[in-house]
Parts: structure tokens; C-alpha cells; sequence
């Protein structure tokens, strides 16, 4: 019997993490799609560093869950975040603001007992991306190649 190499390969495109209890991380309702709340989880454990830290990285895995679907920061409408610590409110903040960069969705940001595996920070979001708008540029551009008019010598 032949013996499995202990080398992984790393996957040829990076996916965003598999959730982490039994919940879908993102999903598309219609034009809407929404992402459940990222903590600031990386390779399976919470990364080092507080809450600028952990800001920094639900940010990450947010855009991942984002990009897995067609979509991006620039389309986000609404979050929705929760912190352990309100006093920590100003070091997120700044996180969050670094994260989005010149997106500024609507927020509300909300105090909380405890997050799941230790967090101090969670972010859910909801953005808006048309499906039409992305079926319609396709008709668009297939009805101008069928009309074009050929051209006389």
C-alpha cells in the first residue's frame, strides 16, 4: 500500500474560510446579498493583536465572503457590528476605516456580552448588487453585435 505524502497542496485559488458552526457565511436574495458576521479568524484561530487586529481581519475575510460572490466592499449598503468592549470603540474605528478605505456604508454598532470563540469584534454586512444589471449589460452588448450593419465598399 502506497503511503500519502504529509506535503498539502495549496489550493490554486484562495476560498474564503469555511464557516465555523452551521450557518451559510453568504447568501443572495435577490438583488441583496448578506454576509454573515466575520470575526477576525485566520487559519482556524483568532490572530494576535486586540481589536485593531481583529477588525482588521474580519475586514479580510468580509471582502473574501464578498468576492466569492461577484461582489465588494464598494457595494456594501449596511454592517452591522458588535463589540465586546464599547471602550475599544475609537482602536475599531480606526480599523474599520482602514478596512473600507473610501467605502462608508450605513452602520450601527452595538456593545455585547461575548462573541463566539473569544471575539471582540463580529461584522455582518449587507450589500446591493443587481442581478439585472449584469443580465442586461449581457443583452446589451449581444443585441449590438446582432444589429451591426454591415458596412458597404
Amino acid at each position: 500500500m502506497a503511503k500519502k505524502s504529509s506535503v498539502k497542496k495549496s489550493p490554486a485559488k484562495k476560498s474564503p474560510a469555511k464557516p465555523l458552526g452551521p450557518y451559510t457565511p453568504v447568501v443572495r436574495a435577490g438583488d441583496w446579498i448578506i454576509v454573515s458576521g466575520q470575526l477576525g479568524i485566520a487559519d482556524g484561530a483568532l490572530v494576535s493583536g486586540g481589536v485593531a487586529a481583529q477588525t482588521a481581519q474580519a475586514v479580510v475575510n468580509l471582502k473574501a465572503q464578498l468576492k466569492s460572490v461577484g461582489a465588494s466592499l464598494s457595494d456594501v449598503s449596511k454592517t452591522l457590528c458588535f463589540l465586546t468592549d464599547m471602550d475599544t470603540f475609537a482602536t475599531f474605528n480606526e480599523a474599520y476605516v482602514a478596512g473600507f478605505g473610501n467605502s462608508r456604508p450605513a452602520r450601527s454598532t452595538i456593545g455585547v456580552a461575548a462573541l463566539p470563540f473569544g471575539g471582540a469584534v463580529e461584522i455582518e454586512a449587507w450589500a446591493y448588487k443587481p442581478l439585472v444589471a449584469a443580465k442586461s449589460a449581457g443583452k446589451k452588448s449581444a443585441a449590438k453585435k446582432s444589429t451591426g450593419k454591415k458596412s458597404r465598399k
